[in-house]
């Protein structure tokens, strides 16, 4: 018997899925609120969350990762009346079991539910305690625990992996964990900087070459191919790999042979391909830069890893995991932060990502030598006049010739006593106004191309969406 949770406002619906869930077996809890079912799932072990997204209190696609995150980790069915291609797409990118659109029959809802319930105890049943080495990867929101959920399913394999992500976010890190953590382990990691290959050079530095082959060739030289043989090949920034150098590179990973510069015999190399990139791989296809065939040997798994802005949540954690490693290598003791030292690190964007963190730490160290806390004064200057100016920067200007607030009248002059807003509602207001007014500016600059908009605001697409149905808009 499976624990289920129902989370929607319509109480109507919840007694007619209780009626199906309970005739198939399973316990049923109801709540009305997103306020009241959380706390059920955080303080009861739930198998299952049907989970409305219009609730009284919250957004439930906002609210997803939330629930994830609780100790039981449910899976979760989105509900709702108002499915649309955003909404779905963003459910799915969000890890959601199912999207269902309200009404749906009772046949749908119960075939989702059983599949879903399935799918958990299959997955219970293969899931056996590991202790995972993350190898200094540290951080425990829910993307970064998905992120290594990922590669403890994957590390076991020899499937090929693409792990993606913007500069400084931690591939080489997360390709390091997958090799230390799977039957390879004990044999090569070799990187090849696919950015630094020259292309007179690049054969030879991959596959070797025979002695004699070429001027300066002066004795046989194993190429990074051979040095992976029952390892693992990690091609950094494969998006760089030069067109002339994709095709061939394609049937070595295939075929696992190759042929040495110079040489009339093909070798073998039992290596597993774990591949990064911080460009649009789909994107270069299209222009004719990358092959889609190489592309799909590349990626047969795929690990996106979220920019720092996406889970500041974990900055703390990071920031003191690398303080005490810089206190250790500078041999000083263990330094505090100010409170608002880690609020401006949380305010900050991040662009570098983790690399960047890291750098403004070492930063603050060499300022801060002699003091026991670190206070914002210590971090670069550039990040504390980017904080700053954001904060004035955020601030919605008044209308040209108006006010921005004029109190309420009582209609001969004087100010209503009785309906002068409180500050946390004229702020909530007033910078609800400014979001939906920067959205349609975007959506308007863009023309309506959310990826294009993420780009412009260095948002994600998942957060732009969010947004846009937070304020009732649409790409269209």
């Amino acid at each position: 018997m499976a624990s289920i949770l129902i989370i929607d406002d319509d109480a109507q619906l919840c007694r007619t899925l209780s009626r199906i869930i309970e005739r198939i077996g399973h316990r049923v809890q109801t709540a009305t609120t997103f306020a009241l079912g959380f706390e059920i799932a955080r303080t009861e072990d739930i198998d299952l969350v049907l989970l409305d997204v219009r609730l009284p209190d919250a957004d439930g696609l906002e609210q997803l990762p939330a629930i994830q995150a609780v100790p039981s980790a449910p899976e979760v069915i989105i509900l709702t009346g108002y499915a649309g291609p955003d909404g779905a797409e963003l459910a799915i990118q969000g890890n959601a079991w199912d999207y269902l659109d309200k009404p749906a029959s009772l046949d749908t809802v119960t075939l989702s539910v059983k599949r879903a319930l399935q799918y958990r105890a299959e997955k219970q049943l293969a899931h056996s305690p590991v202790h995972l080495q993350r190898l200094g990867i540290v951080g425990e929101s829910p993307a970064i625990k998905t992120c290594l959920d990922l590669v403890a399913r994957a590390a076991p394999s020899n499937a090929n992996i693409l792990i993606s992500g913007e500069t400084g976010t931690g591939k080489e890190l997360f390709a390091r964990a997958i090799h230390a953590n799977s039957p390879r382990a004990s044999r090569n990691f070799v990187i090849i900087d696919c950015t630094a290959l020259p292309e007179e050079l690049i054969e030879s530095i991959l596959f070797g070459h025979k002695k004699g082959a070429f001027t300066g060739a002066d004795r046989n030289e194993e190429g990074l191919i051979r040095h992976a043989h029952g390892g693992t090949l990690f091609l950094d920034e494969v998006g760089e790999l030069p067109l002339s150098m994709q095709k061939a590179f394609l049937r070595v990973l295939q075929e696992k042979h190759y042929r040495p510069v110079g040489s009339s015999e093909e070798l073998h190399s039992d290596f597993r391909l774990v591949a990064a990139t911080n460009r649009d791989l789909d994107k270069r296809v299209e222009s004719g830069h990358f092959r889609h065939d190489l592309l799909f040997r590349l990626r047969s798994l795929s690990l996106h890893l979220p920019p720092l802005r996406e889970r500041t949540e974990d900055i703390r954690d990071l920031a003191v995991h690398h303080l005490m490693m810089l206190c250790d290598s500078y041999n000083v003791g263990m330094k505090g932060f100010s409170p608002d030292f880690l609020s401006m690190m949380g305010e900050y964007r991040w662009p570098g990502n983790v690399r960047e963190l890291f750098g403004a730490l070492e930063y603050a160290m060499t300022q801060a030598l002699e003091e026991q806390t670190l206070f914002p004064y210590h971090l670069p200057t550039h990040i504390r006049a980017q904080v700053v100016r954001s904060s004035f920067e955020g601030a919605v200007s008044p209308p040209s010739g108006g006010e921005i607030f004029v109190p309420p009248s009582t209609g001969n002059g004087a100010t209503d006593r009785n309906h002068f807003p409180k500050w946390k509602e004229f702020r909530k207001a007033l910078v609800n106004d400014g979001e939906k007014q920067y959205l349609q500016n975007l959506l308007a600059l863009a023309e309506g191309d959310v990826k294009s908009a993420s780009r412009l605001s260095d948002l994600s697409v998942p957060r732009i969406y969010e947004l846009l149905r937070k304020h009732g808009l649409s790409t269209r």
